[in-house]
């Protein structure tokens, strides 16, 4: 494939993104912050979103098996996960850890349960997603090509 196609293949793959939902304006943002100087600055933040996430997400599950759930525990992950994920644009993990903490509130052992499985989905999904966009981008740069910048108009 040439570069041009994949340049193209890119842009499509990372405006579906948007459109799914499943990145909002903060990741542009970020990819705003990345140049010649810091060329690889995206895939380092978001890898360690991810090494972090997996941490919480296992700090969670484990919250979560206790017979007595320690509710300020799960709600202190869940919102760190909230923010890591808010500030690398992972919408839809950001909008599940929002529905996850109202039923910390609540107590509700069950929903929490739920929602984590929930908030897992979410954070899965975006991680391939974000991995194929990635290699993507690693390819074109494998073939002389340069990243073509997103331009996403509201």
């Amino acid at each position: 494939m040439e570069v041009g196609q994949m340049q193209r293949r890119l842009v499509d793959y990372t405006k579906s993104l948007f459109m799914e939902g499943f990145l909002d304006s903060q990741f542009l943002q970020l990819q705003q912050l990345q140049d010649e100087n810091n060329p690889d600055f995206v895939v380092e933040v978001v890898s360690l979103f991810f090494e972090d996430s997996e941490k919480l997400l296992n700090e969670l599950t484990r919250a979560l098996d206790q017979t007595n759930v320690e509710f300020k525990k799960v709600d202190a992950h869940v919102h760190q996960l909230k923010g890591s994920s808010s500030s690398i644009g992972a919408q839809r993990v950001k909008n599940a850890c929002i529905a996850f903490r109202n039923f910390c509130e609540e107590q509700n052992t069950e929903a929490c349960m739920r929602c984590l499985q929930q908030v897992k989905q979410e954070y899965y999904l975006v991680k391939n997603k974000l991995e194929t966009m990635f290699r993507l981008e690693q390819q074109i740069v494998a073939a002389g090509g340069s990243i073509p910048i997103i331009e996403m108009s509201s």
